[in-house]
This record gives C-alpha cells, sequence and structure tokens, in this order.
C-alpha cells in the first residue's frame, strides 16, 4: 500500500467529541503525525446539529474531518469514523497491511468493529446509562452481545497479538471502545487475551495522547 494523497502542506481539521468513535481518529492522526486541529462539537448541547456541521457531515454524528489538501489538492471533507481511518491510512501508507490478505484480515476486523462492537457496546451503553427507567429486556439483549463480541475477540487475540497480526487501523478502532468496559459492565479479568491487548495498546504514546482529544476545561 501506498500513499495515494501528497503529505507536504497537509493539515487536517478535525471535529470531534469525547467518544470512542471520536477518540478512533484522534488516535489515529497522533500515530501518523499528520498535523490537525481540533474543533470539539459539543454533542450533549446540540452542536452537531448547527448548519456549520451539517455541512461537512449531514448526518449529525461525529467525528468528521476536513483535510486541507486532499486527493486532489484541495479541501476534502470525510465522515464516518472507519472511513476516515482507512483514508488516513491510505493518505500516509500507515496502519493497514501492504501484503493483500493481511490487509483484507485488517478491513475485515475494521467492519467487525463498525458492524459489531459499536454498535452493540451503545447500546449497552444506552441501556444500562441512559434510560431514565430499567429496560430489562434491552439491558438483557444488549449486554449478552456485548459479551459474546469480547468472547470473539479474546478467542480470536488468544493466537494473535493484534487483531490483523500487526498493529493496524482495527486496533485503533476497537481500542476506545474497549476504553470503556465498565461502561458495559465488563471485567476485563474475565477476558485475558482482551485484556492483554488493551494494556500493550495503552501504552502507546499515541494512543495516550489520542485518548485526551479534544481537551475539555470545565
Amino acid at each position: 500500500m501506498q500513499a495515494i494523497v501528497t503529505l507536504e502542506g497537509s493539515l487536517i481539521d478535525l471535529y470531534t467529541w469525547t467518544t470512542p468513535n471520536g477518540r478512533k481518529v484522534s488516535i489515529m492522526l497522533e500515530e501518523t503525525g499528520l498535523p490537525y486541529r481540533t474543533h470539539a462539537v459539543d454533542i450533549n448541547n446540540g452542536e452537531q446539529f448547527r448548519p456549520e456541521f451539517l455541512d461537512i457531515n449531514p448526518n449529525n454524528r461525529i467525528p468528521a474531518i476536513v483535510d486541507q489538501k486532499g486527493p486532489e489538492g484541495k479541501p476534502f471533507k470525510l465522515f464516518e469514523s472507519g472511513a476516515i481511518l482507512l483514508y488516513l491510512a491510505y493518505k500516509t501508507g500507515q496502519f493497514l497491511p501492504r501484503e493483500p490478505t493481511r490487509q483484507f484480515q485488517a478491513i475485515q476486523w475494521l467492519m467487525f468493529q463498525m458492524g459489531g462492537v459499536g454498535p452493540m457496546f451503545g447500546q449497552a451503553h444506552h441501556f444500562l446509562r441512559a434510560t431514565k427507567e430499567p429496560v430489562p429486556y434491552g439491558i438483557e439483549r444488549y449486554t449478552k452481545e456485548t459479551r459474546r463480541l469480547y468472547g470473539v475477540l479474546d478467542g480470536h487475540l488468544q493466537k494473535h497479538a493484534y487483531l490483523a497480526d500487526e498493529y493496524s487501523v482495527a486496533d485503533i478502532a476497537t481500542y476506545p471502545w474497549i476504553a470503556r468496559h465498565d461502561w458495559h459492565k465488563v471485567e476485563l479479568s474475565e477476558f485475558p487475551a482482551v485484556k492483554a491487548w488493551y494494556e500493550r495498546i495503552g501504552k502507546r504514546p499515541a494512543v495516550q495522547a489520542g485518548m485526551k482529544v479534544p481537551e475539555i476545561k470545565r
């Protein structure tokens, strides 16, 4: 895999908030070393519905980016965290394996996060933390599915150091969701391979920096 966009003069505007999906992209930006500036979009105050943000992402969700020097040398808007990770991987030639089989393994696990881990963990968060009254069916359904997904990850990581054998966009996408294991009431000690993977990735300086974005002053 080779970079598809020149890096000279690149600047990424990142529109984000303190969520797992947002932190995927800030971690990726820290890992790649691309220069970027952060724009906090406070989703608790409805800032994602402002016209200026909807012009970047009409789906009113963070994260989104504007690459000031995109593929055609002009500003390029992009939303959906998985698409952003792949774009940045192709832009820099980093964190997506070059060999085709392993590259698709990384994409496979990225899709596993996008289609499974994110939506199901997010629903567990909702029913465990956000509803005014407990909804037993929702709690049971999504906590059960969350634990199933942890089991899938644990079984794979028992045999692999990273999701695609080398550190990739798949790990970057999944880590911020595992970081909220307490939100979905999962003890990582029950999934030792996930725990070891989580601790290994958490030692990376770029991951530590990306998890602090955006900086919120209270």
